[in-house]
């Protein structure tokens, strides 16, 4: 049985974010026993879902994982799911599709990666429990997303001086808001985790440009921003686990 692993991403135009997935497959194929790996994106730009599996099948597998790469369990997810299963019943395929990213464990060792490495390169030496960080998602309407992130907030928690959360858009509080729960408490420094996967737009203007205007307002300027998600070993992992779960179904 000849095997393929398709990656579903929200879609961009950046081109950053193509290049991102592009290495994620790359190092899921050397990772994993996969005959082809590919990624496809749900909205915005092609490659969308029919046409990456299309490829799968085009490269002669006859088995298709579809992993929906989002970080919560939102309407993205309902729509990768809906969408793939209808191609897999319109062509009789052998199709599953995984759980998304989010409350994997390795997920919460992500987002404390990104704080030691924003500490270093900022040269912070105050230990982790003296230290107030800011994590900001990407915000939805969708009640079961707002708990993914909220998890992942509270996770870290233990390890810090203090965790704030808050959202680009579509969720409270904001970014405004956020900045000062966490001002008020008198930090010595602030250090924000952007938690989205990408170097997509929101991360290269959108929350720049409301952080900014939050820690004007508040007059605070030793704060600092980290890393996005990007590419890691870590995430091909979780894909990996997350495939392997449920093809173990299927006796592969």
């Amino acid at each position: 049985m000849k095997k393929a692993l398709l990656i579903v991403d929200r879609g961009s135009r950046e081109a950053d974010v193509r290049h991102e997935l592009e290495q994620i497959c790359y190092l899921a194929k050397q990772h994993a026993d996969y005959d082809h790996v590919d990624y496809s994106f749900l909205e915005v730009l092609p490659p969308f879902i029919p046409e990456g599996i299309s490829q799968c099948m085009a490269a002669g597998t006859n088995f298709i994982t579809v992993m929906p790469y989002f970080l919560y369990p939102g309407m993205k997810l309902k729509d990768t799911v809906k969408q793939s299963a209808k191609m897999a019943r319109d062509k009789n395929l052998k199709l599953v599709i995984t759980k998304p990213l989010s409350y994997h464990p390795m997920m919460v060792e992500l987002i404390i990666d990104r704080i030691d490495e924003l500490k270093k390169s900022r040269c912070i030496s105050q230990p982790d429990r003296e230290c107030d960080v800011v994590l900001i998602g990407h915000g939805s309407s969708d009640k079961n997303a707002h708990d993914a992130f909220v998890y992942a907030a509270n996770a870290i928690r233990p390890y810090y001086r203090n965790v704030e959360f808050c959202f680009l858009e579509l969720d409270r509080p904001n970014i405004e808001d956020g900045i000062g729960q966490v001002v008020a408490r008198d930090p010595q420094a602030i250090l924000i985790v952007p938690y989205f996967l990408h170097k997509g737009a929101h991360i290269k203007r959108d929350v720049i440009k409301d952080l900014n205007a939050a820690l004007d307002k508040y007059k605070f300027k030793n704060a600092f921003m980290g890393h996005h998600l990007g590419v890691d070993e870590k995430l091909v992992n979780i894909i990996i686990e997350r495939a392997r779960e449920v093809e173990k179904r299927f006796g592969l």
